[in-house]
């Protein structure tokens, strides 16, 4: 049996959080409550890649993991007062894990999240201030160089650390470089024009491309081709009217794929799925027939069937294709729930 998760932080006395599941051939949503708190905010899923049952949680309260495919779930040992707000499984042993937190921090755990170490503190500067603490969205690990450890932070560029974790170093000056170019310039809650190139979201690594990094960041999406020491505008809005970029992931089918989510803005009312089959050469329309009514922000792709890919938009609209794309269904959560941040399936 095939589900399909969505995880959502609440934001406002009206909106509704929390941990969403559904069966992808039907059925309606359920909303998983055993053992999460409350008025749990989740960020952050990942599913353990060859086991569908064991899945993890990032949430304002810390992690959680469920071992019976959502039914039930526990909150690992963690430090309390931390955020995750992004965990990883290692690609070549599935029991290392790596979360990502606010205030910055990355842990490690090597025993599948039953303990967790913190890693060394990143001293990446500090040069956009907003209104939230700053977070690391996404971490990657490329599975050429499995020592090769990458973060992405909101708002605060990209790190890299080349020991696994022992060290980190800020990956962030082209990224400067690149916002000085007037279409990169952006500022919305910071008294800086770099923000918006530093508003880092999700970033990945290819078997196809060893020593490649791909950023999804405000102002659109960037690749280095040399662990993160430079990088380069892929310049996607040479395929798309929409160019702020929420997520973008590899296809564990095939290398060379990568799917991103786009949209106007983070607060918008529109948004899209694209794919590339080039490593982002060349991008294009993905779900067709979608009509996103607020910011597209995770895209999930099945582990072993490439015909399913599911996608979210900030307001609760869950779209689905089974076949590759040729048909979309949509499938909305419960009433009331907003700030969808993660959509995993298995």
């Amino acid at each position: 049996m095939s589900y399909v998760y969505v995880g959502a932080a609440q934001a406002g006395p009206r909106a509704r959080g929390g941990l969403f599941r559904r069966q992808t051939d039907g059925g309606d949503w359920q909303q998983v409550t055993s053992g999460l708190p409350e008025d749990a905010r989740v960020q952050a899923l990942t599913i353990h890649p060859t086991n569908p049952d064991v899945i993890y949680a990032g949430t304002h309260g810390g992690p959680y993991r469920s071992l019976d495919g959502g039914e039930s779930w526990e909150r690992l040992p963690f430090p309390e007062g931390r955020q995750v707000w992004s965990i990883l499984v290692h690609p070549q042993d599935s029991r290392t894990l790596y979360a990502g937190t606010s205030p910055v921090g990355v842990y490690r755990s090597d025993d599948g999240g039953d303990s967790w170490t913190q890693l060394a503190t990143p001293n990446t500067p500090e040069r956009v201030t907003m209104d939230f603490p700053c977070r690391v969205m996404r971490l990657a690990v490329d599975p050429s160089n499995p020592s090769d450890l990458y973060a992405t932070l909101e708002v605060g560029g990209v790190m890299r650390s080349l020991d696994a974790g022992a060290s980190w170093e800020d990956c962030s000056a082209d990224l400067i470089e690149l916002a000085q170019q007037p279409h990169l310039k952006s500022k919305i809650g910071s008294d800086t024009e770099i923000e918006g190139m530093m508003d880092g979201h999700a970033l990945c690594t290819s078997s196809a491309t060893p020593g490649t990094v791909y950023l999804a960041v405000r102002m659109g999406l960037f690749r280095s081709a040399d662990r993160g020491s430079s990088w380069q505008d892929m310049e996607v809005g040479r395929f798309s009217p929409l160019t702020y970029s929420r997520d973008v992931r590899v296809s564990p089918q095939d290398p060379r794929v990568l799917y991103a989510c786009l949209s106007p803005a983070a607060r918008s009312q529109d948004g899209s799925l694209y794919r590339s089959d080039d490593l982002g050469a060349s991008w294009r329309r993905f779900d067709h027939g979608v009509k996103a009514e607020a910011t597209m922000m995770a895209v999930a792709l099945h582990p072993s069937d490439p015909g399913q890919v599911h996608c979210a938009s900030r307001n609760g609209q869950v779209f689905s294709t089974l076949d590759g794309g040729a048909t979309w269904q949509e499938h909305r959560l419960p009433d009331g729930v907003s700030d969808v941040y993660a959509v995993a399936c298995a």
